[in-house]
């Protein structure tokens, strides 16, 4: 989860999301998948805590953006999201995660408003 920038509320909420078991293996599956999952998952938190805590954009991605020693890079997403460039990137411990989570969020049927 991170904060993103919005035009009404000045703030919005991001959850990126990997899913336990990747089942689809194409394209169609994952968006499929991913569908799915969004509404399941902002049902579930706005059940369970309140719709207030719904995040805006819910994202479906197969890897999220890590340091070496594990840690995941929150900045990166938030910067993905509100379409900055992204900047230091050298610890990641995985190079090709920020591009690919940035072709879902730019892509067709994209999850980001």
């Amino acid at each position: 989860m991170v904060g993103v920038a919005d035009a009404v509320t000045g703030q919005a909420i991001a959850a990126f999301v990997i899913p336990s078991q990747h089942a689809a293996s194409d394209a169609d599956g994952w968006r499929a998948l991913a569908a799915e999952l969004r509404e399941t998952l902002r049902g579930h938190v706005a059940a369970e805590i309140g719709p207030v805590a719904k995040p805006r954009d819910l994202v479906v991605v197969p890897d999220l953006p890590k340091t070496r020693s594990g840690k995941i890079m929150r900045r990166l997403l938030g910067d993905i999201v509100d379409g900055r460039e992204l900047g230091d990137t050298t610890s990641l411990q995985d190079s090709d995660v920020p591009a690919a989570i940035a072709e879902i969020v730019r892509g067709p049927g994209s999850p980001v408003r």
